[in-house]
């Protein structure tokens, strides 16, 4: 799957996926996705539904950028911490998921949820088209 990229044993990011690449992720053992799209009401249900399907566990933490914050981001590396394992964080281009998926594990390697913010900040994760709003992860037409 070149869309998703594996970054350790339990973590791995990708911007929008297919169907079938999530169909893909549960038989090469991914847990749970956690989509930080920001997605309309009924696309979220259905995807929310079509992914639990699937086997996998399912949480969608939308991000918007213009409030993007240490707070924020501590509760979306808390998620991370208690989804099961592997996870596939994703957003729209990859970025924000590159972002959360880099700060917790500089935190976890001893950086303070500070330093590894402004390390994400300066490296430009921040900015991108993740934050308008998505389609869902391409799964809106399977029946």
């Amino acid at each position: 799957m070149e869309v998703v990229r594996q970054i350790n044993d339990e973590l791995a990011i990708a911007g929008c996926i297919s169907w079938q690449e999530l169909q893909q992720l549960t038989e090469i053992g991914f847990k749970s996705i956690l989509n930080l799209q920001q997605l309309s009401n009924d696309n979220l249900i259905n995807e929310k539904q079509q992914i639990e399907r699937l086997g996998l566990y399912y949480l969608n933490f939308a991000i918007n950028h213009k409030r993007i914050n240490t707070e924020l981001v501590a509760i979306v590396l808390q998620q991370i911490d208690e989804l099961p394992k592997p996870i596939l964080v994703c957003s729209r281009s990859a970025r924000l998921a590159a972002a959360m998926v880099l700060m917790h594990i500089a935190v976890r390697q001893g950086e303070t949820l500070e330093q590894a913010f402004e390390r994400a900040e300066n490296l430009g994760l921040f900015d991108s088209p993740d934050y308008e709003l998505a389609s869902p992860l391409s799964i809106g037409s399977v029946k």
